[in-house]
Order: C-alpha cells, then sequence, then structure tokens
C-alpha cells in the first residue's frame, strides 16, 4: 500500500514537472508556396538582387539587421550576410527569421501566411503594422 502511492506521488510529481512538448518550428518545406510568392514579390524571381538603393540584397531583399536578427537566433546559418544573394542560404535566413517573429506566443494565435509575409516585410511587429497590408495583397497574389 506505502509503495504503491509513494509511486503514484512519484509519477504524478514527473508530469506535473515535465515541460509540455514545444511545437516543431517552421521548415521551408512546410511554408514552401509562402517563401515562393514572396521571392516572386521582392525580386521577380531572383532576376531583381539588389533593391531599396542598395540596402537589401538577394532574392527575398534581405537587410543586414534582419540577416543579423536570423544569425543571433540560428548561429547554424553561419556564413556572411553576402551569402543572402544565395537562394537556399536566404531561405534559411527567412526561416529562423520567421521562427524568431512568427510564433503563436508573439503574435497570439497560430502565424498565418498573412503574419509570416508581413513580418518578413515590416519587421518583428510587421503583423499588425497598416504599412504591410499592400505587401501581403502583393504576396498572396502569388500564393498557389
Amino acid at each position: 500500500m506505502m509503495i504503491n502511492m509513494f509511486t503514484t506521488i512519484l509519477i504524478s510529481t514527473v508530469l506535473t514537472l515535465t515541460p509540455p512538448a514545444q511545437k516543431q518550428r517552421i521548415t521551408a518545406t512546410e511554408i514552401r508556396p509562402l517563401l515562393d510568392a514572396i521571392r516572386m514579390v521582392e525580386s521577380s524571381d531572383g532576376k531583381n538582387l539588389i533593391g531599396d538603393r542598395g540596402k537589401a540584397i538577394g532574392p527575398y531583399q534581405i537587410h543586414k539587421c534582419y540577416w543579423e536578427d536570423a544569425v543571433e537566433f540560428d548561429p547554424s546559418i553561419g556564413g556572411s550576410y553576402k551569402d543572402c544573394m544565395n537562394r537556399a542560404y536566404a531561405e534559411r535566413v527567412v526561416v529562423a527569421y520567421l521562427n524568431r517573429y512568427a510564433t503563436a506566443r508573439r503574435i497570439g494565435s497560430t502565424p498565418t501566411y498573412e503574419d509570416m509575409a508581413r513580418i518578413h516585410n515590416g519587421g518583428p511587429n510587421g503583423f499588425k503594422s497598416d504599412k504591410t497590408e499592400g505587401y501581403w495583397d502583393k504576396v498572396e497574389k502569388h500564393i498557389d
């Protein structure tokens, strides 16, 4: 009897202290239609790799501060800012940035493509900025 009570208390304690499983991070595969649409809007599918008067580069038009945020969040990205000219590398940067800022905890609900696109365009709080609504309209037209 004493062993059963001890076992019950031990199991209850372990279950109480075990943190809930965390949601998997966003992957490029999961958001492929969004990435393709953003790339179309930002660089005409990689045809215009320098933008914003030279302040943004690559197929996703990444600014240096965006890149720094992403690499700080996911140091495994490595590389240098100039690597954002490469589509595969730039996608890793975008995905890391979205994993940092497009979270249910920050947004208050499960992030949508709209939330993610507006964060990409307007920064961490771009999802709630009126200035990014027009950007979303452009991106949405390219989502299959």
